[in-house]
């Protein structure tokens, strides 16, 4: 195996497939949804880069609250999801390997960047550019699956940064990153960014009708996500 996830757009065979399951999934609608939405704040007026904005679903929660939003994603049908569901946004097909050259400097005031951190193999380059396009108070939200959870399922070393392969549930094969904590937090240090808040998103309770045997375990067990608030470091 390469010590590399690659370019592939691997959400594009089942975008479709994907947008039914996180409309109103309980880890994307109840857990990890409104975390980030709780983290980003009060967005009216503000301007939000939505990086890997998948079908749109974070994004029209944006518009509706007043944000305008810029939205990427590498997988061309996402991206035209993302378009029909949210007519207000603006959106184009990019891979985060790629520099943002299209967004100029300090041109947005917030970035969300939700569940897709795990399919870049150049991290710290991307947080560079995500910083880059932060005007001075900006903030970067960001999620990804919990490392404990992640180390739960594959077992072997906690610490040990190693790519893996994995069939979903609905027959879907991903490949990414897995990683410590430690090492998110090092590779925002080093592109600039100081953590503001982490949390551990708990399903909100209207999930339970949903999935009450998945409610109870994300209720009780590190194996979802984690949340995170960073900003700039001022310092020289």
């Amino acid at each position: 195996m390469t010590d590399m996830v690659g370019q592939e757009p691997q959400y594009e065979v089942f975008a479709d497939e994907f947008l039914d399951h996180a409309r109103d999934g309980l880890y994307n609608a109840h857990c990890d949804r409104p975390a980030c939405l709780d983290l980003l704040g009060d967005v009216a007026g503000r301007r939000v880069l939505d990086v890997a904005c998948g079908p749109g679903l974070y994004a029209a929660e944006l518009v509706a609250r007043g944000a305008t939003v810029i939205g990427l994603d590498h997988s061309p049908r996402m991206v035209e999801l993302a378009g029909h569901r949210v007519p207000a946004g603006e959106f184009r097909v990019h891979d985060l390997a790629d520099p943002l050259d299209w967004v100029p400097d300090a041109s947005v005031d917030l970035v969300l960047f939700a569940l897709a951190l795990e399919y870049v193999d150049d991290r710290v380059s991307l947080f560079r550019e995500l910083r880059r396009v932060l005007r001075p108070g900006g903030a970067l939200v960001f999620s990804r699956m919990h490392p404990t959870g992640d180390w739960l399922r594959h077992g072997g070393n906690y610490f040990d940064e190693r790519i893996v392969e994995e069939v979903w549930s609905k027959g879907w094969r991903v490949r990414y990153w897995l990683a410590p904590l430690e090492q998110t937090c090092e590779e925002l240090r080093a592109a600039g960014f100081l953590i503001e808040r982490l949390v551990e998103p708990r399903p909100r309770p209207e999930a339970a009708a949903i999935d009450r045997e998945g409610y109870e375990r994300l209720s009780r067990e590190p194996t979802g996500f984690l949340a995170i608030r960073a900003v700039p470091d001022p310092r020289p």
